[in-house]
């Protein structure tokens, strides 16, 4: 049987003009009406942005001013997970398509904005700032241009008329940014708007009314503590801790080490055995509950040395028992005969204070 062809898509090749390509892909284009969104190709085309981060661009573009556009909301629109949007929008910040800043509302609450730049470029030459186009809006800022029809060749072209200028839409004033001013118009010269004034950090109140700050994005990282070492390496110790780093894959599989992995863990290993720490309690340290899988067994192993660190035993005497405070015996009074506690014989309180004797 001879191979079906799709009669569509040969009559839609034939329409594309010029050459067809010999590889690579082939753009069937018809001209939008209506329900589209320009978007510049140092967006789509860009070299340093990810799939990710370009494909969230054109989708936040695309959508009318007022959208939900959070991580949250695009997590529940897309399937890709928080994680990896949270990155894709870190992208486009860093390039200058996202901004988000903290804005103080009427009633004092300080919210955090979202504003996307369409060309980030021409707002940092001091152009005005456009907001993105809504989608499925009029087409009135877009004139949809029809394709000029090819004349034959016995008759003569006609002049085609010259289009129209396009629209210039007006600038979308963002909530909380610095209202820009026209620039004043020069016959015969090209108007140059003035630069946007950088957005200056909102002061908070201090004192015991002040609103509650926002936690960091990223949390400190804790410096790593070092390796314990021993007083003295001797020879002797460190052929011990060599030895048993080197064995411990007969008792666990995953705790393979490299001979660079033993030389740099045999501080911490004889520190244990300078500390009279047992071969089987240090080898049960290291190897109860290992993770599965385990990725890192050094990184395990150097941090169990350093946190499990037992401390030095006691001498022999410091777990002697500790001496008594000497006690006060007890006296019976020459006078009532009652007992009281005191160095020396005598009488009692009441006693003295009957015969007028000094304590």
């Amino acid at each position: 049987m001879d191979t079906q062809h799709d009669i569509a898509l040969t009559r839609a090749l034939a329409e594309v003009p010029g050459p067809l390509p010999p590889s690579g892909v082939i753009h069937v284009v018809i001209p939008h009406t209506g329900w589209f969104t320009i978007v510049g190709n140092h967006l789509a085309q860009h070299a340093e942005l990810s799939l990710t981060a370009i494909g969230i661009g054109v989708h936040i573009q695309s959508l009318p001013a007022g959208s939900k556009v959070g991580i949250k909301a695009l997590a529940a629109r897309f399937p890709e997970g928080e994680t990896k949007i949270a990155s894709a929008l870190r992208e486009l910040e860093n390039h200058g398509y996202l901004h988000r800043p903290r804005m103080r509302l009427a009633n004092g609450w300080v919210v955090t904005r979202t504003v996307f730049h369409n060309q980030p470029g021409a707002v940092g030459r001091g152009g005005a700032v456009v907001g993105p186009e809504v989608r499925g809006a009029a087409p009135a800022p877009t004139v949809a241009r029809k394709p000029t029809a090819v004349p034959e060749p016995a008759h003569v072209r006609e002049p085609t008329p010259a289009p129209e200028p396009d629209r210039v839409p007006e600038p979308v004033r963002v909530p909380g940014l610095a209202p820009v001013p026209e620039p004043g118009h020069v016959p015969g010269l090209t108007p140059v708007p003035e630069p946007i004034a950088a957005l200056e950090p909102i002061p908070l109140p201090e004192g015991p009314h002040a609103p509650a700050r926002l936690p960091s994005r990223t949390a400190p990282k804790q410096p790593r503590r070092p390796l314990p070492h021993p007083r003295a390496l001797s020879p002797e110790l460190r052929q011990s801790a060599s030895t048993f780093l080197a064995d411990l894959r007969r008792h666990a599989d995953e705790l393979v080490l490299s001979e660079e992995a033993v030389e740099e863990l045999v501080p911490g290993v004889a520190a244990w055995l300078e500390r009279d720490a047992t071969t089987d309690t240090l080898r049960h340290a290291l190897t109860a509950d290992l993770p599965k899988p385990l990725k890192h067994p050094a990184r395990l192993l150097r941090h169990r040395l350093t946190a499990l660190l037992p401390p030095p035993l006691p001498g022999v005497h410091d777990l002697a028992a500790p001496r008594r405070a000497p006690v006060t015996p007890f006296q019976t009074c020459d006078g009532c005969e009652r007992a009281f506690r005191s160095h020396r014989t005598g009488h009692c309180r009441d006693c003295r204070a009957q015969y007028g004797e000094a304590a």
